[in-house]
């Protein structure tokens, strides 16, 4: 059987350090200060987010299902995307505080990926929102 720990007493002293369990909440608490972090510390998350919700509440309003999924999606991806750029970011300048051009390269790939994520939430947004504008003036 296959293990991460090399002894009985390993296991012991592994299991005395943690709490054994599975607990949703203290999972759901960190990630609710992940994101809360993300808001606070990174204005385009924050912004973003904040653009998001009315046109997902006109359209969960509006009962447009298909909408309310395609926009959840949209911001979801997008703001994964953000959370790993923002993160491989921190990681990097907290690795090597000189310039480097690795890790520049590594910044710029990171934030190209994010630039993606960005343009399809924007297009995705807009498309919803002429959409809801159309239902509006009906």
């Amino acid at each position: 059987m296959f293990s991460r720990y090399k002894t009985m007493s390993d296991r012991k002293k592994y299991k005395k350090d943690r709490i054994l369990g599975y607990h949703p909440i203290q999972k759901l608490k960190i990630i609710l200060t992940g994101l809360y972090v993300a808001v606070i510390s990174d204005f385009s998350v924050a912004y973003k987010l904040v653009l998001s919700v009315p046109v997902l509440g006109f359209s969960f309003i509006f009962r447009q299902w298909v909408d309310v999924t395609l926009i959840l999606l949209a911001t979801g991806m997008m703001l994964v995307a953000e959370l790993f750029n923002s993160a491989i970011e921190i990681l990097c300048d907290f690795v090597e505080e000189q310039e480097d051009t690795r890790i520049g390269m590594i910044k710029d790939i990171a934030a190209a990926a994010a630039g993606v994520s960005i343009f399809v939430w924007a297009v995705t947004l807009m498309l919803e929102a002429s959409h809801l504008w159309q239902l509006l003036k009906i």
